[in-house]
């Protein structure tokens, strides 16, 4: 019978780290963008991105420049994307069309700067800082 005691409290301990280190992996303090998709559509290339606020801030505008590279891994063009407000812990998708642009034609997106990173206080680094950028998309790699 105490083993059965000695279970059930290592089970509600097993139970409690896992909530705990749940809730600390969800607010690693980072900014997560992920390319998502990629489609060809009438108007060009248009990207998806995942953007999540991990960071202890509401943010009351995100934007980005980006580099676009194509064959061969030349520079192509440069562009700012706005991803708009993102309050903490909110998980927004966002699509950009890419004007005159097909998809194939570009291999890699670098994140240079950030254009505009405000929270309630003001300007911020937070947008930089703690960055992470990823690629779903096999032919396009998206990084810093």
């Amino acid at each position: 019978m105490s083993g059965a005691v000695h279970f059930r409290r290592s089970g509600y301990l097993a139970l409690f780290l896992m909530a705990f280190s749940g809730m600390a992996a969800a607010q690693t303090g980072n900014f997560e963008l992920e390319l998502n998709t990629s489609a060809d559509v009438p108007e060009g290339c248009r990207l998806t991105f995942v953007a999540t606020n991990n960071t202890t801030a509401d943010l009351k505008q995100a934007s980005y420049e980006m580099a676009l590279f194509g064959k061969d891994n030349v520079y192509a063009m440069g562009v700012i994307f706005e991803f708009g407000e993102l309050p903490q812990s909110k998980t927004r998708v966002v699509q950009f069309d890419l004007p005159e642009t097909k998809c194939g034609d570009v291999t890699r997106i670098l994140v240079n700067n950030p254009d505009k990173c405000e929270t309630a206080k003001g300007g911020s680094d937070i947008c930089m800082k703690g960055l992470t950028a990823s690629s779903r998309v096999q032919s396009i790699s998206f990084g810093l």
